[in-house]
């Protein structure tokens, strides 16, 4: 079990940070400079989607949020419209997920089991049509990156990926 919910976590780094104060009421001497961060997956908002959990992680402390992998460039744009219709990246950073995708299998295997992940199908269908699907996924990857400069509310990118992925996250900013 857990003693601490996200925004309860939020808000005690906020107290460190702002007050120099730790849960206890003990007073740090030295309090650390935070810039926080929460997480968030970016969506398509329906007529149901809230801002409310993004309020109460700012309300908590959230300087900025990273999302899950964003590979459908509409789905996080119309994500960053609602969110700046909201108010809400006028009061946070958003940072959208992306990263190089290693084969159509890797791709299938995020749909799969990757919470809020969507790899859409053209791009599924690009990579396994390529001739070097891990060289086709970072040239992806790198247009998304492109593509997230041109929304409007997008602070950028944080590019991720497996242990054994990281020379490819070198090729991908290289390319850029």
């Amino acid at each position: 079990m857990f003693d601490l919910e996200s925004t309860d976590l939020l808000k005690v780094a906020r107290d460190l940070r702002d007050k120099g104060e730790l849960p206890s009421a003990r007073k740090v001497d030295s309090p650390p400079k935070f810039y926080i961060g929460a997480a968030d997956v970016p969506r398509r908002p329906d007529a149901k989607w809230s801002p409310v959990p993004l309020q109460k992680k700012i309300e908590a402390g959230a300087d900025f949020i990273q999302t899950q992998f964003g590979y459908d460039l509409d789905v996080v744009r119309a994500y960053a419209e609602r969110l700046r219709a909201e108010g809400i990246t006028d009061k946070l950073g958003v940072i959208i997920g992306v990263g190089p995708i290693r084969s159509a299998k890797s791709a299938r295997w995020m749909n799969e089991n990757l919470f809020g992940v969507t790899v859409p199908d053209a791009i599924i269908a690009r990579i396994e049509a390529a001739a070097d699907q891990a060289a086709e996924g970072r040239r992806v990857c790198a247009e998304l990156i492109e593509g997230l400069k041109q929304i409007p509310g997008i602070a950028g990118a944080h590019v991720m990926a497996p242990a054994q992925g990281t020379d490819a996250i070198a090729a991908v900013l290289d390319s850029l």
